[in-house]
Parts: structure tokens; C-alpha cells; sequence
């Protein structure tokens, strides 16, 4: 698993070993597809990545020119992960790390939302919890957005999502093997 493009192009991020844990990092074919159909969107993004992980899509974003990034993950390993990725990519200035269940509500994210909110969000829960439209709906509640904001919500690619959840509009859907991607933007 690597940076794929943009200021940290080739880095190799630290992933967990040995398929442990509830860790599954979104692939690089994957991650060099959705940053394609993104474009110019990166540049300067405010970037909320829910269930990070690693880390890998909310670093690909800040190697691409996004602004800054909030990593939100409940699980220690997750969060030792982020650091040394980040560490690794030298994003330390861009980066806050937030351990936190996201399970419950992401009302406790408002005294961290940039002025104007957030512009880029990735919701990646783990796949036997059936999240990714429930916490897409929960940021419009939480008000954390402004309007245009792109979501991109990870399923399995055979669940389906709906076109529209709470104030978000469906615009685009891929799979990548076992992963789909869910496209909503604000309204």
C-alpha cells in the first residue's frame, strides 16, 4: 500500500500485518480510481476521513493538495497506524487524529469542523456493521458540511445504498472487487 500521486508520490504506508484486526485498507487500484474521478476537487480540500484506518485516503488527498484532514478511528491500533503514516508523509501540520467511536453520533466533531466545513468526507465503517448510509446521514445532521461537499461512502460492492440519504444526492457509484464506492454530494 503506497501514496499513488502528489507530494508524498511512492511513500509505502504502514498497514496492519498478518490480516489482523478490523483494519481493511481500501486498495490502491481502488484509491488511484476514486482520486481520478475526483480531480480538481482534491485541491484545497477540508478532508474528514470516518473509520480511518490507516489513513490511506485522507493522506492520498493531502498529497494532492488538500488542505488539511481529520482522522477519526476508534481502535488504537488505527490510531498508531495514523500516527506513523502521517509521520511517514510528513503531514503533521495538515493532520488532527481524533479517537473516537463513530458509532454513536458526530456531534462531538463540531468544535472541529475548518470555517465554511468540511469539503471532502470518506466513510469507511467495517462491512458486517452496515454503516455507510447511517453515518452519511448523521454528518448532514451534524451540520459538519457545506453545500457541494462530496461524501464517499465504502460498502460492500454488492450492498446497495440509496440515491438519496438525508441531504445528499447519489452522483456516482464504482466497485473495485469486493469494495464499492458511493458518490453523494450536499445539497
Amino acid at each position: 500500500m503506497r501514496i499513488i500521486s502528489g507530494t508524498a508520490r511512492g511513500r509505502r504506508l504502514h498497514s496492519p500485518g498478518g490480516g489482523k484486526g478490523d483494519i481493511r485498507p481500501t486498495s490502491d487500484r481502488a484509491r488511484e480510481a476514486i482520486f481520478s474521478i475526483l480531480g480538481e476537487a482534491v485541491h484545497g480540500a477540508r478532508v474528514l476521513d470516518l473509520f480511518a484506518g490507516t489513513g490511506a485516503m485522507g493522506l492520498e488527498a493531502l498529497s494532492r493538495g488538500a488542505e488539511s484532514a481529520l482522522f477519526v478511528d476508534k481502535s488504537q491500533s488505527s490510531i498508531s497506524l495514523l500516527q506513523k503514516n502521517i509521520r511517514l508523509c510528513g503531514f503533521w501540520d495538515k493532520s488532527v487524529i481524533v479517537k473516537r467511536d463513530l458509532t454513536r453520533s458526530l456531534f462531538f466533531l463540531q468544535p472541529a469542523v475548518p470555517e465554511g466545513g468540511f469539503s471532502l468526507v470518506f466513510v469507511d465503517p467495517p462491512y458486517h456493521m452496515e454503516l455507510a448510509d447511517r453515518i452519511v446521514a448523521e454528518i448532514d445532521k451534524a451540520d459538519l458540511l457545506y453545500p457541494g461537499a462530496i461524501v464517499i461512502a465504502e460498502s460492500r460492492s454488492g450492498d446497495t445504498l440509496p440515491e438519496l440519504v438525508s441531504g445528499f444526492q447519489l452522483y456516482d457509484r464504482r466497485s473495485y472487487g469486493e469494495a464499492g464506492f458511493w458518490f453523494y454530494e450536499k445539497k
